[in-house]
């Protein structure tokens, strides 16, 4: 365990968990100072966190981190959904020329001695020719060519690229399961809201689930120790997506392959949900991956279960009807229209 006195630079903290996160964090002893940087300020109440409005895609962001002395450096500001970063063009932006950006002001620094970055297990990619678990050396079976999945592995690939020229710095890449609980607003809690939750005919992919609470544990347990490497981090086991939405009461719509595409728009424009073709892949196919040396190396050990952060997740879901009919109607044009479609190309 280091010492005491670390100076933590956050990224991402205008969202719920990087808040939250920065929270926390400034709460452990072994802290003593705790920044966190966005381009726009939280929502919530920071408590003891100084806020700093900063672009990390700007040069900025290395007089930021000489100024405040930062010696730990926690990334969090890479972002899953385009609608919430104003278009794909603007997330891949904010994605990947500000891990650039954070990670060449991390480099020119003396301070910093330990890098820390929430990555996703996206990085795997979902298809048929999957291992039953993935371990931290394996990659995607497919390319990955679109979307956060894709942004996520050139993040990675920038963050050992760092690693490799600053040898010096602890680097620690956690690789997160889909997260959940109450107050998580991501693809995968917006598709388990949905009042009516397509699924993708003769298909039941197993799921992996991190509960907020061990997100921002694991966080912090990374912070405070002295491990680095890269670390496949998921609550025990997994749930198949059948049982999953039998746990929610939910009704199901499976849909024919062909169809899935085209319901994924629908969704979006409908904003109840982001159906991005990576999302689809998960949806169809799920994805396991191997905790082992996130319990033996990291240290860290998961409160929640995979089935018992979808739980806690679920019990704070109450039972809705509204806007089902509108999905429904919206299942049953687009089933119709791919449909005429895919006999059109028949003929």
């Amino acid at each position: 365990m280091s010492g005491a006195g670390k100076v933590v630079l956050v990224t991402g903290v205008s969202r719920d968990l990087g808040r939250r996160f920065a929270r926390a964090a400034a709460a452990d002893p072994a802290v003593d100072r705790v920044i966190g940087v966005d381009v726009v300020p939280p929502r919530g109440d920071i408590g003891e966190v100084s806020f700093v409005r900063a672009d990390i895609r700007n040069p900025v962001i290395a007089k930021v981190i000489a100024r405040e002395d930062v010696d730990t450096v926690v990334h969090m500001s890479v972002i899953a959904t385009p609608g919430s970063a104003g278009g794909r063009m603007t997330m891949k932006e904010l994605n990947v020329i500000g891990t650039m950006q954070l990670l060449a002001a991390c480099q020119q620094s003396r301070s910093v001695q330990h890098l820390v970055v929430k990555s996703t297990t996206t990085v795997y990619g979902a298809s048929s020719r999957d291992p039953a678990m993935f371990t931290e050396e394996m990659g995607p079976k497919r390319q990955l060519r679109t979307g956060y999945a894709k942004d996520a592995t050139e993040v990675e690939a920038y963050v050992r690229g760092f690693a490799r020229r600053r040898p010096d710095v602890r680097v620690t890449t956690l690789r997160c399961a889909n997260v959940l609980g109450p107050h998580v607003e991501s693809p995968v809690a917006s598709y388990f809201r949905m009042p009516v939750i397509p699924t993708v005919l003769g298909f039941d992919p197993r799921l992996q689930f991190l509960h907020e609470e061990d997100l921002l544990e694991v966080l912090r347990h990374a912070v405070v120790t002295d491990v680095h490497g890269t670390f496949n981090v998921a609550g025990d086991g997994i749930l198949m997506l059948s049982q999953a939405i039998r746990r929610l009461g939910r009704s199901t719509v499976p849909l024919p392959s062909f169809a899935v595409s085209g319901f994924g728009s629908f969704i979006r424009q409908a904003r109840l949900a982001d159906f991005s073709p990576e999302q689809l892949a998960f949806l169809t196919y799920g994805r396991g991956v191997d905790t082992t040396r996130m319990r033996e190396e990291l240290g860290f050990h998961p409160v929640h279960t995979t089935a018992s952060a979808f739980a806690d997740f679920g019990s704070n879901l109450p039972p809705r009807t509204h806007g089902s009919e509108r999905v429904l109607d919206g299942l049953t044009r687009t089933l119709a229209a791919a449909t005429d479609e895919s006999r059109g190309a028949l003929r």
